[in-house]
């Protein structure tokens, strides 16, 4: 894919009321919240050809669009992100670095993305801007380099596969200098959102049998935005040596449905992408219109995908919060237990026994 072609997507980037209106009807209140609302929006020309023309409650377009539900916050925290990344203890970090883990990082790179999605969690920094972060590269370097009890870096953002080749390589080239670190991954959209960055120039910076491998967990909310392209820059990164996750949001509305579920992470096995995590959609300001119950998650793995489908294609469903990811799985498949046996229940309802083995 030539390397200018995502270039012109970034330039062609869809965040005016014009532009926009290239791709779809827009609606009164849709027209009201573009107009009104001071806030970070838009994607690639590219995702906003996905979107349905004429259906205002289109799982893409409610992923790009603004809406005034926006400005409602009940149960969203104040200052979310300084709690969830622990941005206000004792510890010196620099902005570049959030951690809730002893032995790894969030490398938070850049606050530009190739989508400015209406239910991020970075929404503070990212989406609205209220929050400001220095976005020293070479200063997070050396922190890290600085403690050796990091292992596994996410580079993280924003987006940092919009990063020039010459600028990905140079930070691959010095975390991979760090002899305790492990592990570097990335965040990033950009398969989904911006497919054309799979360039050569990038499977060059990211090939290699590396002393530290690279691993990439992109976001696929509903199966509308897998397409042949992003089958095709999946497939070039795997064949980089870079393998490929994916972490979910759960959305109501978008795919907190059986069908939907279902054939969403049927279909992330059929593109190569491994269904990694479903994330209850967090307490970030501004998103509770997006937030479904949180047992639902649970239920949609339950009545989706178990025995349903392939196990491969189960995510681990959880909630990142300030003390880490915690998974919100209850045990629906352990109904009882005596002296001698367990008894287990499929997703048919149906019920066996196995022996209940002492220490």
């Amino acid at each position: 894919m030539p390397d200018t072609e995502w270039k012109e997507q970034l330039k062609n980037f869809v965040n005016t009321k014009e532009r926009v209106q290239k791709f779809i009807n827009l609606t009164e209140a849709e027209e009201e919240a573009i107009d009104n609302m001071k806030t970070t929006w838009g994607t690639t020309p590219y995702f906003a050809s996905l979107m349905d023309k004429d259906d205002p409650n289109c799982p893409i377009r409610r992923q790009i669009v603004p809406n005034r539900l926006e400005m409602e916050n009940t149960f969203g925290m104040q200052d979310y992100l300084v709690w969830k990344e622990n941005r206000a203890t004792e510890e010196k970090r620099p902005d570049t670095i959030a951690r809730q883990y002893t032995d790894r990082v969030a490398f938070t790179v850049s606050q530009f993305c190739g989508i400015y999605c209406r239910h991020c969690f970075r929404k503070e920094l990212v989406v609205d801007q209220d929050l400001k972060f220095s976005f020293d590269v070479d200063e997070g370097i050396r922190w890290i380099a600085e403690h050796e009890e990091i292992r596994d870096v996410l580079v993280t953002g924003g987006d940092p596969l919009l990063f020039s080749d010459d600028k990905l390589e140079y930070l691959i080239r010095k975390l991979e200098e760090i002899p305790h670190v492990e592990m570097i991954r990335f965040g990033s959209r950009a398969p989904v959102v911006l497919p054309q960055r799979v360039t050569p120039g990038l499977k060059k910076v990211l090939e290699g049998n590396r002393r530290v491998p690279i691993w990439l967990n992109t976001q696929v909310n509903h199966p509308k935005e897998i397409t042949e392209e992003t089958k095709k820059a999946v497939y070039g990164l795997m064949t980089s040596g870079v393998n490929v996750g994916n972490q979910a949001v759960l959305l109501k509305g978008i795919n907190d449905d059986v069908p939907t579920f279902r054939e969403l992470h049927q279909k992330l096995l059929r593109t190569r992408i491994r269904p990694y995590y479903v994330f209850y959609c967090e307490p970030a300001p501004g998103i509770d219109h997006f937030r479904t119950p949180v047992e639902k998650g649970a239920e949609l793995i339950r009545d989706a995908i178990r025995g349903h489908t392939t196990g491969l294609a189960q995510p681990m469903y959880a909630i990142a919060t300030n003390i880490g990811k915690i998974p919100l799985m209850p045990d629906y498949y352990i109904k009882g237990k005596d002296d001698e046996f367990y008894t287990l229940c499929n997703y048919k309802g149906e019920t066996t026994k196995i022996p209940n083995i002492p220490e």
